[in-house]
């Protein structure tokens, strides 16, 4: 993590030295004192600084222009103001231009200790919240990993045998089928579980962005960088990182995210140190990434290097034995926070759903619960209650055999058909025209039926 930088401000040197012998007790901190006010104004509106602590009466610019001028350069710098001269106005004003604390000489070291310490914890739990709010909103991830099916028993079998370590991770898997949930369980079974898990989509994030969402930036490192801004990377120090859908990496920051991961150093953007970071990195892909590398665009060392170890999570369609639990579970949810006592599923909803292909995985499954829910009027779920385009793909795409809903749907749906067409033809004479428009079918779709049934119009005239 970046040491905090504190620039302390006096025209008495003696202060200034107090000060200093104080301060160093922080081990996070650097401290730089300037007794010349005017030069600390120039560092302030050109330099980054976590604190600015400065006497109020000094020759030259004041404190109060000072903190006036740090304000309108770095409006989440911190302000500590001191004097040896207190007055209520004076405490309003600097108050009101936005100081932090108020201290008055003849002061304790302790005091002084205490209250810088408050504001430096007050400061980085801001930059925190900041972050937070600027995290993608990750819908779609579901409270814990469900599945009895073989291929879900491996997935778990290998989370708990690299839970514990610091390799980096890979998981593959398509979109929907829960790698940020599986990134969560490596995170919450390691040494780091108490620490930060902290998430980007790749592909989410504009790209002009994305560094600086990575790496951070110092104030001045672009026209809008007007303060100085933590990188999630540095974020996520002692914790987990995890890079969702990582092949949407532009290949220019593919090669600063490969040093950061050999080295765990991070240099912001628009500055000249570098920072160690202590961070476990799971990475997450839909894509294909060994077609990508053969074709260039993404790079093999990156690949190789956050393969070290990998998980492959299978689609919804390979683990329908796992849909029956799923299907209870997000039940349960969604009826509880909607208020409504549907607790049972008709034995047909899960049959259709077992044909289903589930292009979204188990996403898909979610929402699809959901609206089922909300057009639900009886006390269980049915077939009824689902979107009827699911139902139809469902039985498009169900290749089973025997006496199952989607044959005998099937089935009597083509009696119907073909003894619908022939009683209308009947009751024309033959008469394709008429019986089209009796049917309110285009004549050509009208024929096509009766292509598909084999039955011919001359059939049916005297």
């Amino acid at each position: 993590m970046a040491k905090q930088r504190i620039l302390v401000v006096d025209d008495e040197e003696g202060m200034l030295e107090v000060c200093a012998a104080t301060l160093k007790k922080l081990s996070h901190a650097v401290i730089i004192s300037e007794n010349d006010s005017q030069k600390a104004a120039e560092r302030v509106a050109k330099e980054t600084f976590d604190l600015l602590i400065t006497d109020i009466r000094m020759p030259g610019v004041s404190g109060v222009d000072l903190l006036e001028l740090a304000r309108q350069h770095d409006p989440n710098l911190a302000v500590l103001m001191i004097t040896a001269f207190p007055t209520v106005e004076t405490a309003v004003q600097c108050m009101k231009l936005g100081a932090a604390d108020y201290i008055t000489k003849p002061f304790l070291p302790e005091d002084l200790l205490a209250t810088v310490q408050r504001l430096l914890e007050a400061k980085e739990l801001r930059e925190e919240n900041q972050l937070l709010q600027r995290q993608v909103d990750r819908t779609g991830v579901f409270g814990e990993i469900i599945g009895a099916s073989q291929v879900m028993q491996t997935v778990l079998d290998m989370i708990e045998r690299i839970a514990d370590t610091d390799v980096d991770v890979l998981i593959v898997g398509e979109t929907g089928t829960g790698k940020e949930l599986v990134a969560r369980a490596l995170h919450q079974r390691s040494r780091r579980g108490k620490k930060r898990f902290v998430p980007v989509d790749c592909g989410a994030i504009p790209e002009d962005l994305l560094e600086s969402e990575l790496f951070g930036h110092e104030r001045g490192a672009f026209t809008s960088a007007h303060t100085r801004s933590m990188g999630l990377l540095e974020f996520a120090d002692k914790g987990t990182f995890f890079l969702d859908e990582i092949a949407e990496l532009p290949l220019r920051l593919q090669v600063k995210l490969l040093r950061a991961l050999q080295e765990r150093r991070i240099r912001r953007v628009g500055a000249t140190d570098e920072l160690d970071v202590d961070v476990r990195v799971v990475s997450a892909t839909s894509r294909n990434l060994d077609e990508l590398v053969a074709k260039e665009q993404f790079r093999s060392d990156l690949f190789y290097r956050i393969n070290v170890s990998r998980i492959d999570l299978p689609p919804l369609r390979d683990r329908t034995g796992d849909i029956p639990l799923l299907v209870a579970h997000f039940l349960g949810r969604y009826a509880r926070e909607m208020g409504k006592s549907i607790s049972d599923v008709d034995p047909e909803v899960i049959e259709i759903f077992s044909a289903y292909q589930w292009p979204g995985n188990i996403r898909e499954l979610q929402n699809v619960i959901k609206r089922s829910l909300t057009m639900a009027t009886g006390a269980k779920l049915t077939s009824g209650d689902l979107p009827d385009a699911l139902v139809t793909s469902a039985g498009e795409v169900s290749d089973r055999k025997g006496d199952g809903f989607f044959d005998l749907r099937k089935e009597h749906a083509a009696k119907f058909e073909r003894d619908y067409l022939a009683n209308l033809l009947q009751q024309c004479g033959g008469d394709v025209s008429q019986a089209a428009r009796e049917a309110q079918l285009p004549r050509g779709t009208f024929y096509r039926f009766l292509k598909k049934h084999d039955l011919k119009p001359e059939g049916f005239r005297d």
